[in-house]
């Protein structure tokens, strides 16, 4: 029984320890630094450019005709632009190297036309000259023309000797001028300067340049109304999203940035489809050139876009694409306010 009485007796309790009072209680704050916020907002815009990429994708027919709008729109003036860069190469190959073509008298005797032209190399505003024979000159057509056996039927050779004189000043105005003056010689019936179309050639090329920056102009605004419609239709079908995202507290740039990620996608996608296009009209015109060209025995060969002009088209498209989402974005978000 005493140690029934002792159990039942006060018991000792050890002291609870206090509490530090510099606990606090409830939710904890959390402070992120720079790095932390540049790494979720990385990932961020990297989620949102997938989302939006799939969400193309999920539309192919509108995609598909978008995209096609887009890379006639971009490769109409990139064909223009290559078009004209490959007429300055062909001028440019040709004005190097102006000839006067002297054609002799049929009276003329190859003697008299070899002392003619060595007589030509003395003088100061000639740099070179050479001498065509008649004989070598029907040979060089028998050759070159297929029609031979037409001089079997002549009683003497119809062609005249040719000197080809290589001006020492090659500029457009001295040409000209020295022309002329082997014009006047007494052994000379005609003298023809080849580099006549490549002044008119010029000529064209500098109106060719205008009419290229004007087009150029003309499809910018296509493609920026292109894409802007394209993103005013996805706001449209998208506004009830939008409205409850705004409710909810979502920021302007929050709900603009899927748009312009479609802006860029379809800006990248239209530019690579332009791409194609230019190489695939170069390479389809690229043997009907050949042939032509090699009738003239030139080197001349088409030029499609170098990698820098490749570059230079994809950065022009994407920032076309990413100008008329934000253009569209920035007018019709504006109207799309939670009442």
């Amino acid at each position: 029984m005493e140690n029934n009485q002792r159990r039942k007796g006060a018991v000792r309790v050890e002291p609870t320890p206090k509490r530090d009072a510099k606990v606090h209680r409830g939710a904890e704050h959390h402070h992120l630094n720079i790095a932390d916020k540049g790494r979720s907002y990385v990932r961020h815009n990297i989620e949102v450019a997938r989302q939006s990429y799939y969400s193309l994708l999920s539309q192919p027919l509108t995609t598909f005709m978008t995209l096609a709008v887009l890379a006639i729109a971009l490769a109409l003036p990139g064909a223009l632009y290559t078009g004209l860069k490959n007429l300055q190469q062909l001028g440019d190959s040709w004005e190097g190297d102006p000839r006067v073509a002297l054609y002799l008298k049929l009276s003329v005797t190859d003697a008299e036309a070899e002392t003619l032209s060595r007589k030509l190399l003395l003088r100061d505003d000639v740099a070179a000259s050479e001498l065509i024979t008649a004989q070598q000159g029907m040979l060089e057509f028998q050759a070159m023309s297929g029609f031979g056996d037409v001089f079997s039927f002549l009683d003497s050779n119809p062609l005249p000797a040719v000197v080809m004189v290589m001006p020492r000043d090659l500029s457009v105005a001295s040409v000209p001028l020295l022309q002329a003056k082997l014009q006047a010689l007494p052994q000379v019936d005609e003298a023809i300067v080849d580099m006549e179309w490549v002044q008119r050639l010029v000529a064209f090329v500098l109106l060719a340049e205008r009419l290229v920056w004007v087009l150029t102009a003309l499809f910018i605004m296509a493609v920026l109304l292109v894409v802007g419609n394209t993103i005013r239709l996805s706001i449209e079908s998208r506004r009830d999203e939008i409205i409850i995202a705004k409710l909810v507290g979502a920021t302007d740039a929050y709900v603009r940035r899927p748009f312009l990620y479609d802006g860029v996608w379809f800006g990248l996608a239209g530019g690579v489809s332009a791409w194609f296009l230019i190489q695939f009209s170069l390479f389809w015109l690229n043997g009907p050139v050949e042939q032509l060209v090699g009738l003239y025995h030139s080197q001349f060969e088409l030029t499609g876009l170098g990698f820098v002009e490749t570059i230079l088209l994809l950065i022009i498209s994407i920032l076309l694409g990413l100008a008329g989402a934000w253009l569209a974005v920035g007018r019709h978000l504006r109207e799309i306010q939670p009442q």
